[in-house]
């Protein structure tokens, strides 16, 4: 395990992966490729200081109106009422352009969150099956779903709000400085360095409690979805209460970690609200105080009043952006983390696609382990010939499965080859390389939608007769018909509402419709009952026609028939040949078969 760091070096980690995630976004906002891209982003900032300067100009109408009511000052061009409709302009054309800078930006802001969701969904897929193995399905959406909303606060108050705070609190400042004096500019510039540092030393202490609610939240939903998805399994042993119990777990750790933010979270606004209104009450009493001695007006003490309530609004809020910008900087980052994530498996440059002419598949001295400390195949060497059905048998843990994974480049290998028609899988596209193969496993998975995009899944823009044709191979099409809505019929997430035979069924119907010149048979009725396996059985035989067949096996006699039989054991080949002639030998086949035969019997 990796040393624990102090707390110095996680913030300095965590700085490092903000300033990555900053440098990540940045080319979202001004994409090269993309001018229009960069003509919103520029509208959009000039926009953003149009209305401050309006905004900063607004207290000053405010201040000569009352002058002008007050007969401080003489009767102004514009007049009281003049400058009274003049100072409710200046607020509504402030409001005006902040909306719509907001709606010139809306577009960048999207695009940039559509490309980087996208971005990332598409890596994802890329990643290796030992990757997938080890993540869990619920944490790793919500991942997704948390840099995606990062992405947009990100964009949306890094640029409309602390930019626009900075700049609204330097022409304040200035204004002040230059109508009164320094005095005003010590007290506003002071009350702010304290309002800023307390909040973000505040902040600092509840994002780390909001990274603790995150963790038992995506804690919490992992093992929601987890049981979920093994609804069936729950019910058979009656862990309904378990299973509740084990949420209610994770919920409880959730919610202590939610009151921790919920009280530092009112901490945070009492402390912000002292610090203003002591500064906004410094600030007034030194105003009241010129009026009386009347170095200032009534106007100059309405205006430093509204000069201060007006850097207070977006003050009030700098905790929260802070907050959220620092949040979705750590959401963001575990995303970065994500699309960082090397392809164990990838295409070498100038990969070529893989030319199938018969389908011969080589397995030369092929060497592999998942853990390199424990190897899996020692060595395999197979040969199965164009349109032949060769199928591989032995017991659990010798190696059938890997080889299936290993054909279709789940993985490389450690050693050796595997090649196609004299083709290293390595050398070719892997893109090529899984539209040649159609693999039909142990347990079909469907998706949560009809009959008719479950079978079409095998070929992209397949039609309604290659369907048809498709399941008529696969003998389902008169149970399909049978159904009230035929094809339209919903299967249920993982094809729950059908039998284990009907979505083998449908899972062949899928991969005879792809058509593949190699037909990998993973173990594909060992799950079935014998009855419906002999039926299945029928419609794999009609499947394998024409095509190189491999079959891995656990039911030696759904393969008696093959025209070679590889019999592994411990990612070793020990025999090999027909089934007459295996038996013949009296050896490891031999064994194997008597005794499923004495089971069944």
């Amino acid at each position: 395990m990796p040393p624990e760091l102090s707390a110095e070096q996680t913030a300095a980690e965590e700085r490092r992966s903000g300033w990555r995630t900053i440098q990540k976004v940045g080319p979202y906002l001004w994409p090269a490729d993309k001018p229009w891209v960069k003509q919103r982003v520029v509208l959009a900032l000039a926009l953003l200081v149009l209305a401050k300067l309006i905004a900063v100009y607004t207290p000053i109408l405010y201040k000569r109106a009352v002058d002008s009511l007050s007969g401080e000052v003489p009767d102004l061009l514009l007049g009281a009422v003049g400058l009274t409709v003049a100072y409710g302009m200046a607020r509504l054309m402030t409001v005006g352009f902040q909306q719509l800078r907001d709606g010139v930006f809306a577009k960048v802001g999207q695009r940039a969150l559509r490309t980087l969701a996208l971005e990332t969904f598409t890596h994802i897929h890329r990643l290796s099956l030992r990757y997938h193995i080890t993540r869990k399905t619920g944490g790793l959406s919500r991942i997704i779903e948390r840099g995606v909303k990062g992405v947009d606060f990100l964009l949306r108050f890094m640029l409309f709000s602390v930019g626009p705070l900075v700049l609204e609190l330097t022409l304040v400042a200035g204004v002040l400085f230059y109508l009164f004096d320094v005095w005003y500019l010590l007290v506003v510039t002071v009350v702010i360095g304290l309002y800023v540092w307390f909040t973000f030393a505040v902040t600092e202490w509840r994002v780390k409690l909001r990274r603790e609610m995150n963790k038992q939240d995506t804690d919490a939903n992992q093992k929601a979805i987890d049981s979920l998805l093994n609804f069936e399994t729950v019910k058979y042993f009656g862990a309904e209460q378990r299973e509740a119990a084990r949420y209610d777990v994770a919920m409880q750790a959730y919610e202590g970690a939610a009151v921790k933010t919920a009280t530092s979270l009112a901490f945070l606004n009492f402390g912000q609200s002292f610090l203003i209104t002591t500064g906004l009450v410094a600030v007034m009493v030194m105003a009241a105080l010129g009026v009386q001695n009347g170095t200032l007006t009534v106007g100059d003490f309405v205006m430093v009043n509204a000069y201060m309530i007006q850097i207070t609004m977006p003050l009030n809020f700098l905790g929260t952006v802070y907050r959220e910008i620092r949040q979705s900087l750590v959401d963001m980052g575990e995303m970065f983390d994500l699309l960082e994530q090397p392809q164990e498996v990838s295409d070498k440059p100038g990969a070529r696609d893989l030319k199938v002419d018969g389908g011969v598949v080589t397995l030369d001295d092929v060497r592999f382990g998942y853990d390199p400390a424990r190897p899996i195949l020692k060595g395999v060497s197979v040969q199965v010939g164009a349109g032949q059905n060769v199928a591989l048998v032995g017991p659990s843990g010798s190696g059938k499965s890997t080889i299936g994974r290993l054909l279709f480049r789940f993985y490389d290998v450690g050693g050796g080859a595997i090649r196609i028609d004299g083709q290293d899988l390595r050398d070719v596209t892997q893109e090529s390389l899984h539209s040649a193969i159609g693999v039909v496993p142990q347990d079909t998975v469907l998706f949560n939608d009809t009959i008719r995009y479950n079978i079409a899944y095998g070929r992209d823009g397949a039609t309604q007769d290659d369907i048809e044709q498709a399941a008529r191979a696969a003998q389902i099409h008169d149970f399909i018909v049978s159904l009230p809505e035929g094809y339209d019929t919903a299967v249920g997430e993982r094809g729950l509402k059908l039998s284990g035979g009907e979505k083998q069924r449908v899972g062949i119907a899928r991969t005879l419709l792809k058509n593949p010149p190699i037909l990998l048979l993973d173990e594909a009725t060992s799950a079935l009952d014998t009855e419906t396996e002999a039926s299945i059985q029928t419609a794999l035989k009609r499947a394998g026609e024409g095509r190189t067949v491999i079959t891995i096996a656990h039911r030696l006699s759904t393969i008696a028939d093959a025209d070679r039989i590889v019999v592994l054991q411990e990612g070793e080949v020990v025999e090999e040949g027909t089934h007459d002639a295996l038996l013949a030998k009296g050896g490891r086949y031999a064994a194997l078969w008597a005794r499923q035969q004495a089971e069944e019997a």
